[in-house]
């Protein structure tokens, strides 16, 4: 079942790599969708693919890279779309 997803991940996550531990955990569970960083000082990912790669793919958003710190990671369920683009980095 495809399910779509949007993560609002707050803590240390800017200026450590996590938009790129995010892109290669979406490329390994197949997943497209985006991560940016917002200007608030956190990192918002959309991912849709299947459920459980998306479980796994939460799992690494929790985990983050070694240089940060992930405190939360806000989930809300979204509408999927008919064909997801690949995973990709959107830069501010």
């Amino acid at each position: 079942m495809i399910v779509a997803r949007r993560f609002v991940v707050s803590g240390r996550v800017q200026g450590v790599g996590y938009r790129f531990h995010a892109r290669d955990a979406a490329a390994r569970e197949g997943l497209g969708g985006f991560v940016r960083n917002l200007s608030d000082g956190r990192v918002e990912v959309e991912a849709e693919g299947e459920r459980e790669a998306m479980q796994r793919f939460e799992r690494a958003l929790w985990q983050g890279p070694p240089a940060g710190h992930v405190d939360a990671v806000a989930m809300n369920e979204t509408p999927p779309r008919a064909a997801a683009p690949a995973f990709r980095i959107e830069m501010e």
